[in-house]
């Protein structure tokens, strides 16, 4: 039986005279289009059969508004000097970097376990990376819509903005840009480092780069010339010149300044 089997092997591993090598005109079975929309129902159906991650993220924005319309209860009615104007900045600005950051850091697992499936199914030749990566971006789109959703109405009606359709519509703008550049900025770690641990870390040591050339602790002005490049290249110094230029760009007010002055002997 051996023999036989060996034989008949050796017999097969050998070509027919005239036979023609096997050949396919495609890496993959579909088209870059077909691999896409085939990528994007499965992202689909991980999103939908897997709520924890989106439930997490929604009940963290819900608390971080909730927080932030009470600690800044109607300070956008007061303006009438710079501490105010500091205040309502800081307040836009510190609930969006909170909000960024959760976005960051909870994407950071699910990308890494999806990578894991990804390797499986390229090597299988399922499809290729780009198609998987823009299904990826796109299917985060409508959930960090509602994100903004959730969070700018809240945060905007309790802080007490004006309620002009240009003004929302700027302040909703920023803040859907500004959850989804965080969304990004975490799947962007994952995807060039080892495992979501050290994602994590290289994700934070920008953090504390993004606050410091924000322009909020910092104005433009004051920082040096050798390092105000980053100012502009910074992607959360943007979101704090779009809050304040969607509120303030119109406004004509008398703004009283306050000074400390120092007197030594």
């Amino acid at each position: 039986m051996s023999r036989r089997n060996k034989a008949l092997v050796k017999e097969l591993s050998v070509p027919p005279p005239g036979a023609k090598d096997l050949y396919f005109p495609s890496q993959y079975s579909q088209p870059t289009m077909g691999q896409f929309k085939s990528c994007l129902w499965k992202q689909y159906l991980t999103y939908w059969r897997s709520p924890d991650y989106n439930l997490v993220r929604y009940m963290f924005t819900l608390l971080v508004a909730l927080v932030v319309g009470t600690v800044f209860w109607k300070v956008g009615t007061k303006r009438s000097n710079s501490g105010n104007l500091t205040t309502i900045i800081g307040a836009m600005y510190g609930s969006l970097f909170f909000v960024g950051v959760n976005n960051c850091q909870t994407v950071q697992p699910v990308v890494a376990i999806e990578r894991t499936v990804f390797y499986r199914e390229r090597a299988a030749g399922m499809y290729s990376a780009l198609p998987y990566a823009i299904a990826q971006v796109i299917i985060e789109i409508p959930y960090c819509f509602v994100q903004t959703m959730l969070f700018s109405f809240i945060v905007y009606a309790m802080v007490s903005f004006e309620w002009q359709v240009a003004k929302v519509f700027w302040f909703l703008f920023v803040s859907f840009f500004t959850f989804l550049y965080f969304t990004y900025y975490g799947m962007m770690t994952v995807s060039i480092t080892p495992n979501h641990q050290v994602a994590s870390i290289f994700g934070a040591a920008f953090y504390g780069l993004f606050n410091l050339f924000s322009g909020f602790f910092i104005a433009r002005p004051k920082i040096p010339k050798w390092w105000v490049w980053y100012y502009w290249i910074c992607p959360i110094a943007w979101t704090v010149y779009g809050l304040i230029v969607s509120q303030y760009r119109e406004a004509q007010i008398n703004i009283v300044i306050y000074s400390i002055l120092l007197y030594t002997e």
